[in-house]
């Protein structure tokens, strides 16, 4: 049977620490808590489950917090959780009998990530793998007969594991204040963290979000440094954010730049949205129908489902085609 570290970093979380840490702590074998500033009693209910409760001071990096805490452990494997996260009765068993089988050779276990849509994350799927077991120290193996060479990709299991995501409240504010600070510091977004970005603020940002974030996505449309789908991630936000600042000048220079290379979902409903604006009803409905049927989203899977489908609801009833209306009506309530 493989031992298990588990390593969390919190702030202010006294609401539902407990409820995680009951659903999780007999199954592992020391637990490793970092609190980032907590001003609750956090840190309290940590202390009744663990004596290894660490402060470390916050530099605006997860990862930094992370790396920390993982430095702590001890054990084999690294359990890394939030305090956000609830393991049911039925996959506490699976947990059990995971530690209890799991292969020497195996150094990630990966476990299903679900409830995400009701909590406007940036995923856009309601149950995704996510990699949450970690061999602590990785063993390097040498392949092949000729020519032999270190394996460097790790061995990843997808095991049956799901874990509930609980969050008293949308993280998603904290999450867009963070890439503003960093991307106003200068810090220059990997691939990954530009596409989080974009797609964060078309699941969750409101006005605000999206005017403080608009400069830094012009800027990115025009950076010859990013590729085909990052400068199309930036100009879905810029277009958003032109409309939602009346500015048509940009609204159109940046829906016309995707439209020229392939037109997506999230631009046509942007366009469904500026005619809808403007009273252009016929207009309007041609560039939802566009939106869900003729394109496919590459941010946001509502932009081609139920946001487009809503429009297309309000155009025809504005348009006096209840009938109309009815159809794609009952097409979004196939789809929810």
């Amino acid at each position: 049977m493989i031992t298990i570290s588990l390593c969390m970093i919190v702030k202010n979380e006294e609401k539902i620490l407990g409820r995680c840490l009951d659903s999780i702590a007999d199954l592992v074998d020391e637990i490793i808590i970092a609190d980032t500033g907590s001003t609750d009693a956090t840190r309290e209910i940590a202390g009744r489950y663990t004596k290894h409760v660490y402060e470390f001071r916050w530099v605006d990096d997860f990862s930094a917090a992370r790396n920390f805490v993982f430095s702590k452990a001890a054990m084999e494997y690294i359990y890394s959780a939030d305090a956000d996260e609830v393991l049911s009765e039925e996959n506490r068993e699976r947990f059990r009998r995971m530690k209890e089988t799991l292969l020497p050779d195996i150094e990630i276990v990966q476990m299903k990530y679900a409830n995400q849509l009701q909590f406007g994350t940036v995923y856009n799927y309601d149950e995704e793998y996510r990699p949450k077991l970690f061999r602590r120290k990785r063993d390097f193996v040498w392949e092949e007969p000729i020519h032999e060479m270190v394996r460097l990709t790790p061995v990843v299991y997808d095991s049956d594991i799901v874990i509930t995501h609980l969050p008293e409240e949308s993280h998603a504010k904290r999450d867009l204040e963070n890439f503003q600070r960093h991307c106003g510091k200068g810090y220059r977004l990997s691939k990954r963290l530009h596409g989080m970005y974009a797609r964060e603020l078309m699941l969750a940002g409101d006005a605000e979000d999206f005017a403080m974030a608009a400069g830094f996505f012009m800027a990115s449309a025009a950076d010859a440094d990013r590729d085909g789908e990052e400068l199309a991630q930036a100009c879905c936000v810029a277009a958003k954010a032109a409309r939602l600042a009346g500015d048509v000048v940009a609204f159109f220079k940046y829906t016309s730049k995707v439209i020229a290379e392939e037109a997506c979902s999230e631009i046509c409903c942007e366009m469904g949205h500026f005619y809808e604006e403007h009273g252009d009803w016929e207009e309007a409905a041609v560039w939802y129908y566009n939106a869900v049927y003729e394109t496919e989203p590459i941010l946001c899977i509502c932009a081609g489902g139920r946001e487009s489908l809503e429009g297309l609801i309000r155009c025809y009833k504005a348009m006096n085609s209840p009938e109309q209306a009815q159809i794609y009506q009952e097409e979004l309530h196939r789809r929810t």
